[in-house]
């Protein structure tokens, strides 16, 4: 026995980051929906694996580091650690990866995916009680963010404030544990710590009121903009163009051809958890180059209910009468934006070859 914990403490640093990916692995084989219970009991399962390893960890090398009698074991609580942090950030570019659009989302997908990386690259400071705990509050409010949706089946502002509420209820009681284990530590910590979590809080809040974060648990999994958009016998199809490989495989923005006066059709398949019902809003813009700003066209909303794995399948018709530039944002009741889908729109009078296709 004595020579495993060795040969731990030999390879603290490669198993650290074989921790890591074994977090990653998991949730890519458990995460598919993220309202499965399945998912939410693998993130539940990564909150109570750091509430407890973080201060037992702490106390344990205290022990040591005194001289005291301290069990081997405590080599593998970094390593639970480790796995419980690797799996919540995996996890998190997973789910807010497929709800981000990336024209307005991508700070904080970069920042998520600069934690990931660079929680195993401080590895040497997971030791210091300050980065755990933080590190620790941020998981613990990038979930809520998305967990108090799906219990309350709603989404907005409220939900959100509520999200940060839970978070830092929960984030309470850690430190209540943190005094009990590592009093001393603790004492001599706590204002960094605080100031920590303030600037998570701080930073979350700031992503989420200029409509960076991404509007989790609701993604927009298919979108597009048609000739027209029909529903036939369950189904939703429209009448498109011939789509370009730049459109199709880079997503560049598409050109429709139409007559003045003729109407475009834009098409969202939104995904909502089972339980959840809000509303959502198709906003029309042109672009005027002459005043070089976007220009309300029409905003249609109309409203959503959660279940099917595609999402809840809805579209927005308009008249078109300017050439130039459009785009159609899919966003929230509360306006977070969920999709955007830009587009040109050039005059012909030239009959168009157009296709009939099936939808998700």
């Amino acid at each position: 026995m004595q020579s495993i914990f060795s040969w731990l403490k030999n390879h603290e640093r490669h198993l650290s980051a074989l921790a890591m990916v074994a977090g990653f692995v998991t949730d890519n084989l458990v995460f598919s929906r993220i309202d499965l219970w399945q998912t939410q009991a693998v993130f539940i399962g990564y909150i109570t694996i750091c509430f407890v390893t973080i201060p037992l960890w702490h106390a344990l090398e205290i022990r040591a580091e005194q001289g005291k009698p301290s069990p081997r074991a405590r080599l593998l609580l970094p390593l639970a650690t480790q796995f419980a942090l690797g799996g919540f950030w995996s996890g998190f570019v997973i789910f807010y990866g497929r709800a981000a659009d990336w024209s307005s989302s991508w700070p904080f997908v970069l920042f998520l995916i600069a934690v990931f990386l660079g929680n195993e690259y401080f590895r040497r400071y997971h030791g210091r009680l300050v980065f755990t705990s933080v590190l620790f509050f941020l998981a613990l409010y990038a979930y809520a963010i998305f967990a108090i949706p799906i219990v309350t089946g709603t989404i907005s502002r409220w939900t959100f404030l509520a999200s940060g509420l839970g978070a830092i209820a929960v984030f309470a009681l850690f430190t209540v544990l943190l005094r009990l284990f590592v009093r001393e530590r603790f004492t001599h910590d706590i204002w960094r710590i605080r100031l920590g979590a303030f600037g998570v809080l701080a930073l979350m809040n700031l992503f989420y009121f200029t409509s960076v974060l991404p509007p989790l648990p609701l993604a927009a999994p298919a979108a597009g903009i048609y000739h027209d958009v029909s529903r036939v016998a369950g189904t939703y199809q429209a009448v498109s163009e011939e789509e370009s490989w730049r459109v199709r495989f880079l997503n560049f923005p598409r050109t429709l051809h139409v007559a003045p006066g003729e109407p475009l059709a834009a098409y969202s398949a939104v995904f909502a958890p089972t339980a959840l019902t809000t509303a959502i809003t198709h906003r029309w813009e042109w672009y005027d180059p002459r005043t070089k700003t976007w220009v309300l066209k029409a905003a249609i909303t109309y409203p959503i209910a959660g279940g099917r794995d595609d999402g809840y399948r809805g579209y927005s018709t308009v008249t078109v009468d300017k050439e130039g530039q459009w785009r159609v944002s899919v966003i929230t009741s509360d306006g977070l934006r969920i999709r955007r889908l830009p587009f040109t729109v050039a005059w012909t009078d030239t009959p168009l070859t157009l296709m009939t296709i099936t939808l998700k």
